[in-house]
């Protein structure tokens, strides 16, 4: 199917799945003749009707006339059978409301505050990796879109801009994600810059001692991009005898020995606050606690790494009760509307990150899209907590939803 998008002024016609669009930027008018210059949205056309993108999902769908296959499956793909990848959104969709009526919710304020840092609502930007395979300008548009809608960005190790590049193209509030490899030193000196460089925390990613076995990428002979942080340092260049070279650079390069005892090491080459990336469990999150760190995310690496692990939103509550508010919790898996935003807080998140709708909006429309992908996560949010009768993010509540749990038990 031929499919044109037009987007913010611009037309881009794309030949199908994988096309290369970006040569065909043009100026255009819809298809009566008037100039598009008016719409504030993203839209696309099929035939003579244009339609405007009106939630992720369409991003989603737009990314993939974009982008070729073999990047598309990249940030698309799960482990294995990707039943978990299934399983983080479908969980979503199994919480149900219990709103409450006849409240004043004439004024709702979104804002929020994580680690000491103010942000206008409670949704974050998560750690991915090669931002240019989407786009260009890579993780430097997406952190301009995060700093003008008022937001945090993780900046992932494996970005395809630097920390130095993405720290000076605006100001905003910026963590780095940090993933520990056998040379410590290399980890050591990304930290330090990051550190220079005015990040505020350092996210460690704590479940990738291997790398989870991706069957898309595999089938693709996936080809990573270099990476400029390790310019210097290591190259990142693998040549894999068979399947992606991800798997085999990480398999050269992570240190598969991490363990808590190591929390205490990182703690000793930084001033930043530490969060744990990847925590499943009661058990984890009353360590994390103990080890002293700041604070934890649940998060099943995107249901990239071990399949048939839970939605990270099924397990988001025995976390939170765990960690009994001495530490922020934080979510990220399978947010793809207010809604899914809404239910997290619901069950004790102070906010959630999220990494593939911001992909889908970079591929879509750079820096724009990334925007309007954080904009209407928040509008849709803003909705659920007025029809909900919440006027703050802190109106929400436990009893505010309804989880499969609970219909269970009042079952017994």
């Amino acid at each position: 199917m031929l499919l044109k998008l037009i987007l913010q002024g611009e037309m881009v016609v794309c030949a199908g799945a994988g096309a290369d669009y970006r040569h065909l930027f043009s100026s255009a008018s819809n298809f009566s003749g008037q100039p598009l210059h008016q719409f504030s949205s993203a839209l696309y056309s099929i035939g003579n009707m244009v339609v405007e993108v009106v939630n992720v999902s369409e991003f989603q769908q737009l990314a993939k006339e974009i982008l070729p296959k073999m990047y598309y499956d990249y940030f698309t793909g799960g482990a294995e059978d990707e039943h978990t990848l299934r399983e983080n959104l479908e969980a979503f969709r199994r919480i149900t409301f219990r709103p409450r009526v006849l409240i004043d919710v004439s004024r709702t304020n979104l804002s929020t505050n994580i680690l000491g840092f103010d942000m206008s609502s409670p949704i974050m930007v998560a750690p991915t990796a090669f931002h240019s395979l989407a786009y260009s300008e890579g993780e430097v548009a997406t952190a301009k879109a995060a700093a003008a809608t008022n937001t945090i960005m993780v900046l992932s190790y494996s970005s395809t801009r630097t920390i130095e590049e993405v720290a000076s193209s605006c100001n905003g509030i910026r963590f780095f994600q940090l993933y520990v490899y056998k040379r410590r030193d290399v980890s050591a000196i990304l930290v330090q810059r990051a550190e220079r460089n005015g990040y505020k925390a350092i996210v460690l990613t704590v479940d990738t001692p291997k790398l989870g076995r991706r069957w898309r990428d595999i089938k693709n002979k996936m080809v990573a991009p270099q990476l400029k942080n390790f310019d210097g340092l290591f190259s990142t260049e693998v040549v894999a005898e068979k399947g992606s070279n991800l798997e085999a650079f990480a398999s050269q390069t992570l240190d598969s020995s991490l363990n808590w005892k190591d929390i205490e090491w990182l703690k000793s080459i930084t001033n930043l606050p530490i969060l744990l990336k990847g925590v499943l469990t009661a058990e984890d999150a009353v360590k994390a606690v103990e080890v002293g760190v700041a604070g934890v995310i649940v998060s099943n690496h995107g249901a990239r790494q071990l399949d048939f692990v839970p939605a990270t939103i099924s397990v988001l509550e025995e976390v939170v009760q765990a960690v009994g508010g001495r530490i922020p919790v934080l979510l990220d898996g399978g947010i793809r509307r207010g809604t899914d935003v809404f239910k997290a807080l619901a069950l004790g998140a102070q906010a959630v990150l999220i990494g593939r709708p911001v992909i889908y909006g970079l591929a879509a429309k750079g820096q724009y899209g990334v925007t309007r992908v954080i904009e209407m996560l928040r509008d849709e949010l803003e909705r659920t907590m007025s029809l909900c009768g919440c006027c703050s993010v802190k109106d929400i509540t436990r009893n505010h939803v309804r989880t499969e749990r609970d219909k269970l038990q009042s079952l017994l």
